[in-house]
């Protein structure tokens, strides 16, 4: 007997307390709080304090990239296919609106060399002038002749570093002098977050800080990756370890007026991205640099 008179008890105590919960008692001030809101309400706390206590300060860099202007020449594969794809071509196609008066022409100085040539066939044509197919070719074969095309390569800009004509076969990467510390050093160009901005934003700000006034195109507004270092233990804090370097892609666009040689920022070539950036760092930017 002792169970179900336990049991009995026990109902009209749930029965109250539920009852509670849902009449005017709980209107005045009390309300329920589910385990999930509570949860989310202690995640984003902690996730703000964390954030306001990070000890790494954040930065945002831009790739800013010259795509190639000119195409690149031919590798031998590709010479000796273009040549095979012109020969088949040629074989397949049929005679030109020129190469049939070449034959009209021919077949015209044939008959005026016979025997039997009789000049009043051509009575049609009066005392207008005949300009032959050949001629035509010999006219158009000097004024190729007297056609100087501009050079792919010029050894005078290819020496500037710093000017947009060099390499115009390939693609080009800005590179910008940064203070790092107590040195100075060839990095992206790059500049520190300020609170109010997003990332993209600060990597628009590093861009405008240049003295050129590039203009680019930025693709998204998520980074293309990462780059986290550690200050020197001399330089450490308590509030500060080191700093968390995003980067962002962009196409140039637009002209760019010309640089000095002496100018605080090269345009280079991916191959030669390792004669001017520390090694650590430039594995982290080969990793979304292309070479289209």
């Amino acid at each position: 007997m002792a169970a179900p008179c336990s049991r009995m008890a026990s109902r009209p105590l749930l029965q109250f307390l539920y009852s509670f919960g849902r009449t005017g008692a709980g209107n005045t001030g009390f309300r329920r709080v589910s385990g999930s809101s509570a949860h989310r309400a202690a995640v984003q706390g902690r996730s703000k304090a964390d954030s306001a206590a990070s000890p790494w300060s954040l930065m945002a860099a831009v790739c800013l990239q010259r795509l190639p202007v000119i195409s690149a020449d031919r590798s031998p594969v590709e010479q000796q296919f273009t040549q095979l794809m012109y020969q088949m071509e040629l074989e397949k196609s049929l005679l030109s609106d020129h190469e049939l008066r070449l034959l009209e022409d021919a077949e015209r100085m044939s008959r005026r060399q016979a025997d039997d040539y009789d000049s009043d066939e051509e009575e049609d044509r009066g005392d207008q002038e005949i300009v032959l197919a050949q001629d035509l070719e010999d006219s158009w074969e000097q004024r190729l002749k007297s056609f100087q095309p501009a050079p792919r390569v010029r050894a005078d800009v290819q020496r500037n570093l710093a000017s947009l004509d060099r390499c115009l076969d390939d693609s080009l990467v800005l590179l910008a002098e940064q203070q790092v510390g107590t040195e100075k050093m060839w990095l992206l160009p790059q500049t520190q977050w300020q609170e109010g901005e997003n990332l993209r934003q600060t990597a628009e700000r590093a861009l405008a800080s240049l003295p050129a006034g590039f203009k680019a195109t930025f693709l998204g507004n998520t980074p293309c990756g990462v780059y986290k270092y550690k200050l020197p233990k001399a330089a450490r804090t308590e509030s500060l370890v080191g700093t968390k370097l995003f980067f962002f892609k962009a196409i140039l666009s637009g002209s760019s007026p010309s640089a000095p040689s002496d100018a605080p920022f090269l345009w280079v070539r991916k191959s030669e991205l390792q004669d001017y950036l520390k090694p650590a760092y430039l594995e982290k930017v080969n990793r979304f640099i292309l070479n289209l």
